[in-house]
């Protein structure tokens, strides 16, 4: 298999690692702003955006978790979407052990490090960063980015475009809403309700967040 990946910032970068490790290779990095087609990052090209590289379409597949941020990944999914392109396989780090009873989605990432027990559905699109802890009966949803360092216990429910902070905790049997976010270093111990920030030891309600849709636009 050989991928473009969305995005050439550092977790697009980081991405380019995982795959050396093991042994996908990228063709070239994808990137909307003009001033970056043409750059050499990490010695691999920026080839441009998607309508630049439509004589790949057959050749190559697209990593649309190139990027943090949950909305961008939503609508570089929309984007690889519209123009045919197809999604690339999960990757995942030869030394993350994935059971039977597990389930990984398409376009989902899981890097080094990371322990999953059993049971432990994770969807399409999703970023599991480094030395995550997932336990059992987990369930996150699709488009959620999990920082480095977070312990997610039994029985969690995370769900659509949630983003975890780095070092974090959630304690079992909690759901963290849709497009919620969660602060760095944070200990949940209540449920977090969607378009919301949550921050602090232990977590508490911070402020509300804006809604987006697929273009990365607020709609309230």
């Amino acid at each position: 298999m050989k991928v473009v990946i969305w995005g050439c910032g550092g977790h697009g970068r980081e991405v380019l690692h995982l795959c050396e490790q093991i042994g996908i290779e990228v063709v070239g990095f994808l990137d909307e702003r003009p001033e970056f087609k043409g750059k050499v990052i990490d010695d691999i090209p920026v080839l441009g955006d998607l309508p630049d590289i439509l004589h790949l379409q057959n050749k190559v597949k697209v990593v649309c978790a190139g990027v943090g941020s949950p909305q961008l990944k939503k609508r570089f999914v929309e984007k690889t979407k519209h123009y045919g392109f197809e999604f690339s396989d999960p990757l995942v780090h030869p030394s993350v052990y994935i059971s039977k009873r597990n389930q990984i989605g398409i376009g989902t990432i899981i890097c080094e490090g990371t322990i999953i027990t059993t049971n432990v559905i994770i969807k399409d699109f999703v970023i599991i960063n480094r030395r995550v802890n997932i336990s059992h009966d987990d369930r996150i949803e699709n488009f959620v980015t999990i920082s480095p360092g977070v312990n997610l216990a039994g029985n969690v429910t995370i769900m659509e475009g949630a983003y975890v902070g780095i070092g974090s905790s959630i304690r079992e049997k909690i759901t963290i809403g849709p497009w919620a976010v969660i602060g760095g270093g944070a200990f949940v111990k209540e449920d977090v309700p969607g378009h919301t920030l949550y921050a602090g030891v232990p977590a508490r309600f911070k402020k509300y967040l804006e809604s987006w849709d697929t273009d990365g636009k607020t709609v309230s």
